[in-house]
């Protein structure tokens, strides 16, 4: 799932729900590292950006990532709906792994987005013969709006996203269809609408998310992030916004056990983040440490050509208070 937010600053981030990690890592892009596309010319200078990526033969293939101006994207698995067509003549063909630089790296708005997407073909291209393409649509936000993306066999959709999140197939618009479905539901305490000839008594706090789901289906995980999302409340100050973040996040995310995918493997929540997308501030915990650490984007040398890597801190820290 991932999802945008807004306090005093604007956030971005996700949860990463795979069964195993690749070897991910906080990679901050400057602005003159060479961006090498396969059918199009390389971004020799372009927008800085962070996010977390996996390092390939020296390339940031990102999972999400924002840039200097505060345009965030993410991709999300999409499995048997997106589609990558072949080369297409007058248009820029760009592999889907290219997706996040290629948009990042030249715009500073969702607006710069849009035009650029006009002429976009998601090429079916993979990195190698070892990582084939991931079926993927995408979220592109800054602190104004966003958008979905999803490469489908009838063109390329792209979707107002007013609530700001996204998570896994099916397409979009069906789950935005899906919410009408919980329009009951409310944070407030319940009314009984259930008959006036029985008297029907609230019995605990939070009946009124009766129905909210809880499985661990995308679908469901779409439902119950929007609802928190769209029912949060924090203060504005940096802690109390990072700290807020992450609690929706947790809303949906996937524990170890619970979404077996075969051979003794289990889908879980390998890592989530939160950028503060204003200040450049990429923030993440992961699966089996909950400490949440950051990486100041503008700390780094962004003038530079060579991509920083910060290596996530995976094993658990306990701290003895009385020790």
């Amino acid at each position: 799932m991932a999802i945008t937010y807004t306090t005093r600053n604007h956030y971005f981030g996700r949860n990463l729900d795979l069964e195993c990690s690749f070897g991910e890592a906080v990679a901050v892009t400057p602005r003159n590292y060479g961006f090498r596309f396969r059918k199009v010319k390389c971004l020799k200078h372009h927008y800085a950006m962070i996010g977390m990526a996996l390092m390939a033969d020296g390339y940031p293939l990102y999972y999400d990532a924002t840039n200097e101006y505060g345009v965030s994207m993410a991709g999300l698995n999409f499995p048997d709906n997106a589609y990558y067509p072949s080369e297409s003549k007058g248009l820029d063909n760009i592999a889907p792994f290219e997706f996040i630089p290629w948009i990042l790296g030249q715009c500073a708005s969702v607006e710069g987005a849009l035009t650029l997407l006009e002429d976009i073909n998601l090429v079916n291209v993979d990195f190698s013969e070892e990582m084939p393409l991931s079926p993927l649509h995408w979220i592109i936000s800054d602190k104004e709006c966003s958008i979905t993306v999803e490469p489908m066999e009838g063109g390329l959709r792209i979707f107002d996203n007013p609530v700001g999140v996204l998570t896994n197939n099916p397409p979009f618009d069906y789950q935005m269809f899906n919410l009408n479905r919980y329009m009951g539901l409310s944070p407030k305490p319940p009314e009984n609408r259930f008959s006036d000839k029985l008297i029907l008594k609230k019995y605990s706090r939070g009946m009124g998310a009766i129905g909210l789901p809880g499985d661990m289906s995308s679908t469901s995980r779409f439902v119950k992030g929007v609802f928190t999302k769209m029912n949060s409340v924090s203060g504005d100050s940096e802690a109390e916004s990072v700290s807020q973040f992450f609690h929706i996040l947790a809303s949906a995310e996937q524990q170890r056990g619970c979404v077996e995918v075969g051979n003794g493997e289990f889908e879980h929540t390998v890592y989530s983040s939160c950028c503060n997308t204003d200040r450049g501030i990429y923030y993440y915990r992961t699966y089996d440490n909950s400490q949440i650490y950051g990486i100041d984007m503008f700390s780094e040398n962004l003038d530079g050509d060579a991509v920083s890597v910060f290596p996530l801190k995976r094993d658990s820290e306990f701290t003895i208070l009385n020790g």
